[in-house]
């Protein structure tokens, strides 16, 4: 048997993943180990989980793949330093530390930080955007689809087309840095307050607040986009190149004034910023789709990338009927990379280029097992770890359990739900999940500020059982990695009172699901089916015959600053440090009225994000 283990690290989000004969085994971001946020280290705690669930040790891997060419993006930041020199100067000497310490010898520390790893394994790089490809293509439901990639920057690429069939990847087009989409979004993120890498997200989220006054702005100053997609940045406006900035000060002035600091209240003109970026977002990933198309004649699209992870974007090419079905690489951002690192490995060990990378079981739709790829936990380990917490708990059967935790969120109550693999990407998508009833007017309030601790004005997703999506949205597909936005239909939709504007649009109830419904109607949709989340899905299902709504609310099991909830502990102490009214983890259920003082005398670890 051949094992492939590949590894994103050392720039954003890190990652390992392994793959067996062209079987995804295991996939996991290193920060759901380290508690580290977006940790950037070598993963070594993820490789490790990676092994042990393969049930292999580093002696028997057959290859290691890096995700990038560290040379190569050496070379760019070189390069770029030289171009505009001697302003790039200062930036290439903070970073050369870096480099020297380490990053061109990125084969040595692989082999140093993998125990056990013999001589004998090879080490290998792929580029950063045949990784993401490979993470796009290859786990599809497609034998052949056209392949977008589009994100900050690799080693030179921004953005790549290219064309799948089999197991063959051929790339027919780049942009290349600096002109790149991800970091002009970027850029806006920063502005705008949050934190680039992570914090783009939010500005997503912000947008429907707005009007895109400042379109035509971007369009006329900022980027120059032509029809094919292709486009270059006015780097007069940009600092990137040359400072730990994202914007010089020419940039602030065409948007009426300085950044906004972490925490400031966000004003009427950050709306207008973040739709006005969005809009014009939306417009270069459509152009893009369009040349992807007309390049490849091909009906199916795979999409990878940080930008990819832009739901509303993805929605607006979704609608626009360019393709026929689109596939969206749930851990599209770097940490995704490190599976494209893997399947790229196996790739170059085949004969046969016309056989499918990723083999599947019979009607499996994509080769991602719902991204449920992470650690999970047995009933005995489960309730070792409640014991030693002092934890009050029932355990129930699963049917007990089920009927009664649909019972608690029709009554309102908010549930923290823990069960089997820990998903891979930054989406949860029902294993370490917050759930709750998406009827309620004040579930979105309740969930961001006693729960969740963070902005007001973040929406929350829909998770809905997929063969009745069609009754709440205006959606025609299924969307179980909650990467694509679509309306909620006219019929749910309810009038609200005029002359609100911006974040005061915030509490008016919009539908029959307003605690989902975000101020355009929209929202971020998960849709589940019995193969892709059987015990989700069988809760959906006694929701729905409770209550006739399959519909609930579905965030991530986490407070704002932290990563996703990994273990049981973590589980237990999230819920008893936040105002979580009951956990269901296991096949247990527990009160938060229940719990001991000293638990929830715990309060939960809110970081800045």
């Amino acid at each position: 048997m051949a094992h492939i283990l590949g590894i994103s690290a050392f720039y954003h989000d890190s990652a390992a993943a392994l793959v067996t004969d062209g079987r995804i085994v295991a996939a996991a971001q290193e920060e759901r180990f380290s508690r580290r946020k977006n940790d950037e280290e070598f993963p070594a705690e993820a490789v490790r989980f990676c092994l042990r669930k393969a049930g292999i040790e580093a002696s028997q891997l057959t290859a290691v793949v890096f995700y990038d060419k560290p040379i190569l993006k050496f070379s760019r930041l070189l390069e770029a330093s030289l171009a505009i020199a001697p302003a790039g100067f200062g930036t290439f000497l903070r970073v050369l530390p870096a480099w020297l310490g380490g990053k061109l010898n990125l084969g040595t520390v692989i082999r140093d930080s993998i125990p056990g790893l013999p001589v004998s394994c090879p080490v290998q790089f792929t580029q950063h955007h045949q990784a993401h490809a490979a993470s796009a293509f290859y786990p599809s439901p497609f034998s052949e689809a056209a392949i977008l990639t589009v994100d900050g920057v690799g080693e030179y690429a921004t953005t790549t087309l290219g064309m799948g069939r089999g197991s063959g990847i051929e790339f027919l087009r780049e942009l290349r840095f600096p002109h790149s989409l991800g970091l002009l979004y970027s850029t806006f993120t920063a502005y705008c307050g949050f934190r680039v890498n992570s914090g783009e997200y939010k500005l997503m989220g912000l947008a429907p607040y707005g009007e895109p006054r400042f379109a035509d702005r971007i369009r006329r100053e900022l980027i120059d986009l032509k029809s094919d997609g292709s486009f270059r940045l006015n780097l007069d406006y940009f600092a990137f190149l040359t400072g730990n900035s994202m914007a010089n000060e020419r940039f602030h002035q065409l948007f009426d004034g300085p950044p906004r600091k972490p925490e400031e209240p966000i004003e009427p003109r950050h709306l207008d910023v973040a739709r006005s970026i969005q809009v014009v977002t939306e417009e270069v990933m459509l152009a893009l789709a369009r040349e992807a198309r007309s390049q490849t004649g091909s009906s199916n699209l795979c999409l990878a990338g940080g930008v990819a992870l832009n739901c509303v974007a993805n929605g607006v090419i979704q609608r626009a009927g360019i393709f026929d079905r689109i596939w969206i690489q749930p851990a599209a951002g770097d940490a995704g990379g490190a599976l494209g690192a893997a399947l790229m490995g196996w790739q170059t060990l085949q004969k046969d280029a016309s056989q499918p990378v990723c083999p599947r079981d019979q009607g499996e739709s994509d080769a991602m097992s719902g991204s449920l790829l992470g650690p999970e936990f047995s009933a005995e380990e489960i309730e070792t770890v409640l014991r030693a917490e002092g934890a009050v708990y029932r355990r129930l059967s699963e049917a007990e359990l089920l009927k009664t935790t649909a019972a608690l969120l029709a009554e309102g109550r908010v549930i923290g739900w823990f069960q089997g693999r820990m998903e891979f990407g930054p989406r949860a998508l029902g294993n370490r999940s917050i759930l709750g009833d998406a009827r309620s007017p004040a579930m979105q309030s309740a969930m961001n500020l006693k729960i969740k601790f963070r902005e007001s004005f973040r929406p929350f997703a829909p998770v809905v059982l997929a063969d009745r999506a069609s009754e709440y949205f205006d959606l025609n597909c299924d969307s179980p990695y909650m990467l694509l936005v679509a309306p909620v239909l006219e019929r749910h939709r309810k009038s609200v009172a005029a002359g609100a504007a911006g974040l005061d649009r915030l509490h008016q109830q919009r539908s029959s699901i307003p605690a989902i419904t975000h101020v355009d109607y929209s929202a971020r949709i998960q849709t589940v089916t019995r193969r892709s989340n059987r015990l989700l899905h069988e809760l959906l299902t006694a929701f729905d015959q409770q209550t006739g709504c399959p519909v609930l609310v579905n965030t991530s099991f986490n407070v704002r600053g932290e990563p996703v909830v990994c273990t049981p502990a973590q589980a237990y102490r999230c819920f008893a440090g936040t105002e979580m009214d009951h956990l269901a983890i296991g096949p247990f259920l527990l009160d938060r009225t229940d719990q001991p003082a000293a638990a929830l005398a715990r309060k939960a670890d809110v970081k800045p994000d």
